[in-house]
């Protein structure tokens, strides 16, 4: 017997790896999505009628339709523009209006959505069939930074769900739509990316789901999602720079140099969704300042900056719109556009004393 045999007897057999590692995962104890909010009414809402996990189910399906587009969109001609021109003044693109078209089907059939709003739509639309019984409206970006979709990068779906006031229906309801940050029931958003995940808070902690193609189900993969406390990297188009105000420019500056500690990094992507998800889990801080032809910033409130703060909040990080809380914000129409600087704490304080002049 040789050396080498011999050691093996002594080894014993070689174990076989699983023929089949999904099947293997799927051994292990697993929550949906659905499970998940379940078991969060359970314990803190007894009374809950199940309307609010309907609702997200249709956000959930239509997000689901959306990334099977995404992912075989250079296949199915769904790159590039559709010709027409959004309220916000940019270019379509195909998988935006498709992406649009989902998300107004899957919650439009939700007897408890009484209003949808998107950023594709001059005016927020009434669509349920019992308008008096209606809770929620949902506000949402159909599919962030889907320029992107071209040079396949990670693009997402953001979305807002409010409380609908009790005595209102039919009618124009844009008023309805005009509430502070702070009022939202619940917001999250869908990345794009090399998997699917789905981040969502309902105000108790934030939770990520990964969809398992094996099984056509969004589990729990990220549980009680919390921003660390300081990061390595800053998110920002510098190619604006020149016209940012001259206080971001000193921040920067102060990132770049080191000012606060280690010199951080640069990391920007250009699709919001990516780009604060890498904020969330790795921490540090993204910017999108306001510029000298946007002094107001770019981003829309409802349906980016509010939903994309409410997560950061929830999670233990902060969310600015250079002079105030973006959850602060008492919105005035459904398109209004504001700054957004989000991060970690440590991060966050050292922009709100460089932009007050204390730093």
């Amino acid at each position: 017997m040789t050396a080498s045999a011999a050691h093996s007897a002594a080894e014993g057999p070689t174990p076989t790896p699983p023929d089949d590692p999904i099947a293997a995962a799927e051994d292990r104890s697993m929550i949906t999505v659905q499970q998940h909010i379940f078991e969060q009414q359970r314990h803190h809402f007894p009374a809950a009628t199940g309307e609010f996990s309907w609702l997200l189910s249709g956000i959930t399906l239509a997000t689901k339709r959306v990334q099977a587009k995404v992912r075989r969109a250079g296949l199915t001609n769904l790159l590039g523009t559709e010709g027409e021109v959004n309220v916000q003044g940019e270019v379509q693109q195909k998988l935006d209006v498709y992406a649009n078209d989902v998300l107004i089907q899957a919650l439009s059939s939700r007897d408890c959505v009484g209003v949808l709003a998107s950023e594709e739509n001059d005016h927020p639309m009434a669509v349920a069939r019992n308008q008096m019984n209606a809770k929620y409206a949902v506000v949402f970006d159909p599919l962030d930074g889907s320029s992107n979709i071209d040079v396949n990068v990670s693009v997402g779906t953001i979305f807002s769900i409010l409380r609908l006031p009790g005595h209102s229906h039919g009618g124009d309801r844009t008023d309805d739509l005009l509430q502070h940050g702070y009022r939202q029931v619940a917001a999250g958003y869908v990345c794009y990316g090399s998997s699917t995940i789905l981040v969502y808070t309902a105000g108790m902690g934030v939770h990520g789901f990964t969809l398992d193609p094996s099984i056509g189900a969004f589990v729990l993969s990220h549980e009680n999602m919390t921003m660390p406390e300081r990061g390595k990297y800053y998110s920002v188009n510098e190619a604006y720079r020149d016209s940012f105000p001259p206080e971001y420019r000193t921040y920067l500056d102060r990132l770049r140099t080191g000012k606060f500690g280690d010199p951080y990094g640069l990391r920007y992507i250009g699709s919001l969704v990516a780009d604060f998800h890498r904020t969330l889990l790795k921490g540090g801080i993204f910017l999108y300042p306001p510029t000298s032809s946007h002094p107001e910033g770019k981003l829309r409130l409802l349906y980016e900056a509010n939903p994309i703060a409410f997560i950061a909040e929830q999670a233990g990080g902060m969310a600015s719109a250079g002079s105030e809380r973006v959850l602060d914000i008492k919105p005035t129409s459904i398109h209004q556009r504001t700054a957004l600087i989000v991060g970690s704490k440590s991060e966050m304080d050292e922009f709100e004393r460089c932009i007050n002049g204390r730093g």
